[in-house]
């Protein structure tokens, strides 16, 4: 199979391009392939754990657990979310969770048989 690195740039309040890049990574989880999945910008904000679930609201984190828990790398930009306000401690706890600067991506969408940049609005 091949491996595919999504690069999310999105933000979370008004997009739905977040749930998209996530959909997009658990279709490419289900059928086989290696997912490489960074957020950049407003979309580091996935990775803050104590998220709360709502009715009629866009909750990603299960789903994105059960990605990772499948195999799908995570990272989140380390500068971004600094800026953000938050900090490593902040963060999910998943051993396919890190937080990097944008030196990882890079390197991923080397590596990448396909890479997509998702969002930036």
């Amino acid at each position: 199979m091949a491996k595919l690195t999504i690069g999310c740039f999105s933000s979370l309040v008004g997009s739905m391009s977040l749930d998209f890049a996530v959909g997009l990574a658990e279709a490419a989880i289900a059928k086989g392939h290696e997912v490489d999945f960074w957020m950049s910008g407003n979309a580091v904000m996935l990775s803050k754990k104590g998220q709360k679930s709502f009715k009629d609201y866009s909750f990603l984190d299960k789903r994105i657990r059960a990605a990772m828990d499948k195999g799908m790398n995570m990272c989140a930009c380390e500068a971004c979310a600094e800026a953000r306000g938050f900090h490593k401690e902040d963060t999910i706890d998943h051993p396919k969770f890190i937080r990097k600067s944008m030196d990882w991506y890079l390197a991923s969408c080397h590596t990448a048989d396909r890479v997509l940049h998702i969002g930036g609005e």
